[in-house]
């Protein structure tokens, strides 16, 4: 959907003319692609979801690639706007450092891109609103760092019924599957392609298990900066679905496929270096940081993060609106429900050094402060461009955090916890989406064309769902009442 661009210009396209193409690095990877075999590349960007959107370029058109040429109706995509037929395209501008040549095909190349519009880059474009943050975080002298932990089931069609059962259709009979080498054993089939293509890729794999859902698992790789790891995240969740596929299995990325079995997270991972010297400042006694705030609430760690952490809680209606933005999140944001013991779910407004209960924890082991609210749907570039907006202001206003509680907040009901003037994240979609409405760090992060994009979009997708009347719902309550 989409105009020819065929003997066009690049003057004549939505890329800046003036923009500064590295012709001879171009040229170089072009030539290094072809000799690795490469013959098609895409150059991804990403919808409202985080899915990813692009066109199989022939290795013989990259270098046009790479100044823009190839041009998007992004209308016909969730939840990016420019949604009518009147509307002009966009072109994607490759980021030649984001380059993937695929460890399973080596005929195929990714390149994650931004998208221009009208020679500007396109505030419809979750990429380009995550960047944008980071600039002004580069103001700033700090550079965001990022680690994602990405858990998600594999299934596999039974033999007998068709039904999709976990990939090591085996029962597990205690109250959890976590960490159970028999199962991680049974799930080889899956585990092992994806770690080696894992390994390949370099990004400092060092860990990966059976989680606690029955065919759930989780892998653990080193952290880079924002940007980078929202790139590798999206190429991640793809290559997840094409091993499983390769083996007949399906993935999903659903945040709480079972209501009786654990919701997938997709903690974040948080941290700030200090770009003149690369010192992460969330450690404690990192540049002028006094250690005060550790001295009151008793965490190791600096200033820096407890702000962080106390810009983030200000904020954490909206975040969460970004961070768990489907309908079936909130189905997983329960403490216990169908559940035999607890869901490990982060249900609470607040944070701790070891507490699952919560929000946001300072783990003991990384300097870096982690939002354990966040599931497998997220759109990492958004979840991050939000949550950089509102730490930053955290700590450019020397927000307290207040006192940090690391008990089992679980064993206390609603009037304990008002007590305590804590506040549970919000119970639905539509109660987050109308905190993010209210609040002005949505529009800080995201600028107030995509605010209203996001809106429209998650709007529609909480009315299409909640007034859904599904068979289940039906058979109860049809003869029932």
């Amino acid at each position: 959907m989409s105009v020819t661009t065929t003997g066009s210009s690049i003057s004549n396209l939505p890329v800046p003319p003036e923009y500064p193409f590295d012709e001879t690095r171009i040229s170089s990877v072009g030539q290094e692609l072809r000799a690795k075999g490469v013959k098609q590349v895409m150059a991804v960007f990403v919808d409202v979801h985080g899915i990813p959107k692009a066109k199989a370029t022939p290795i013989a058109a990259f270098e046009k690639l790479c100044k823009g040429a190839e041009l998007y109706t992004v209308g016909a995509c969730e939840g990016l706007g420019l949604a009518g037929p009147h509307e002009d395209e966009c072109a994607t501008l490759p980021d030649l450092d984001s380059l993937i040549v695929y460890p399973w095909d080596n005929s195929s190349a990714w390149m994650s891109s931004r998208l221009f519009y009208h020679q500007q880059p396109y505030r419809g474009d979750p990429r380009n609103l995550l960047i944008d943050v980071c600039e002004k975080a580069g103001a700033m002298g700090l550079a965001m760092q990022l680690g994602i932990e990405p858990e998600f089931y594999v299934f596999k069609k039974h033999d007998e019924t068709g039904e999709l059962t976990p990939i090591t259709n085996t029962a597990y009979n205690g109250p959890n599957a976590c960490y159970d080498v028999e199962l991680t054993h049974r799930s080889a089939e899956f585990l092992t392609p994806f770690s080696h293509y894992l390994n390949e890729l370099d990004w400092g794999l060092y860990s990966y298990d059976q989680e606690c859902g029955q065919g759930q698992h989780e892998f653990d790789f080193g952290y880079t900066d924002a940007v980078q790891m929202a790139d590798r995240f999206i190429f991640f969740r793809h290559m997840v679905k094409q091993v499983a596929h390769s083996i007949g299995a399906v993935a999903t990325f659903m945040p709480k496929p079972f209501s009786h079995d654990f919701r997938s997270g997709a903690h974040f991972n948080m941290s700030l270096r200090q770009i003149d010297s690369n010192d992460n400042i969330f450690e404690r006694n990192t540049g002028a940081d006094t250690g005060k705030m550790a001295e009151k609430y008793g965490i190791d760690a600096s200033d820096a993060a407890y702000y962080f952490v106390g810009g983030m809680l200000r904020h954490a209606g909206a975040i969460t609106a970004v961070t768990c933005s489907t309908y079936n999140s909130y189905q997983g944001l329960i403490a216990q429900g169908e559940l035999a013991d607890f869901s490990w779910a982060p249900v609470l407004q607040t944070y701790g050094n070891n507490n699952r209960s919560s929000m946001f924890r300072l783990p003991m082991n990384r300097a870096c402060v982690e939002n354990r609210a966040v599931d497998m749907a997220v759109n990492p570039y958004l979840a991050a461009a939000i949550q950089l907006a509102a730490g930053l202001e955290g700590i450019e206003n020397k927000i307290d955090p207040g006192e940090p509680f690391n008990t089992d907040l679980y064993q206390l009901d609603r009037s304990q916890l008002r007590a305590k003037g804590i506040d549970t994240l919000p119970p639905t979609l539509l109660h987050a989406l109308e905190a993010f409405e209210s609040d002005p760090i949505s529009e800080a992060a995201f600028g107030a064309f995509y605010k209203d994009v996001f809106l429209r979009q998650k709007r529609h997708e909480w009315d299409k769902s909640f007034y859904h009347v599904g068979t289940e719902q039906r058979e109860f309550w049809l003869t029932y009442i």
